[in-house]
């Protein structure tokens, strides 16, 4: 399966994991001039923004590679564009997570994978 296949289905299974965890998904990927949020999550009153990865070869002791400050700080820069678009978050606590699905379609979900400084 090609790379833009991959990350399809592996958004797709994330988003059902999420779902199934108990949170509600509000919005997939979210774009910008900065970058790209794969979903945006509501889990109680904490607004969270999720990157995806799946890969079919590296694992997620590989996160590291392609989740380096820049592309965090796209992840966080999209996320301001989100919210100054959608005020009723903006009082909310905001979370950024991380969920990785495997080559086996396992999910691990890294809550709070990195932060923002304001």
């Amino acid at each position: 399966m090609h790379s833009a296949g991959l990350g399809k289905k592996g958004e797709e299974r994330a988003a059902d994991a999420l779902e199934a965890s108990g949170m509600r998904i509000i919005a997939k990927n979210v774009r910008s001039r900065n970058g790209e949020v794969d979903i945006v999550a509501l889990e109680g009153q904490t607004i969270v923004f999720v990157e995806v990865k799946s890969w079919s070869v590296f694992g997620m002791e590989d996160l590291q590679y392609s989740l380096d400050e820049k592309k965090q700080r796209r992840i966080i820069e999209t996320a301001k564009y989100f919210l100054s678009g959608h005020r009723e978050y903006s009082r909310m606590t905001i979370r950024f997570d991380v969920v990785f699905v495997g080559k086996d379609d396992s999910v691990s979900h890294l809550a709070s994978a990195f932060t923002e400084n304001v």
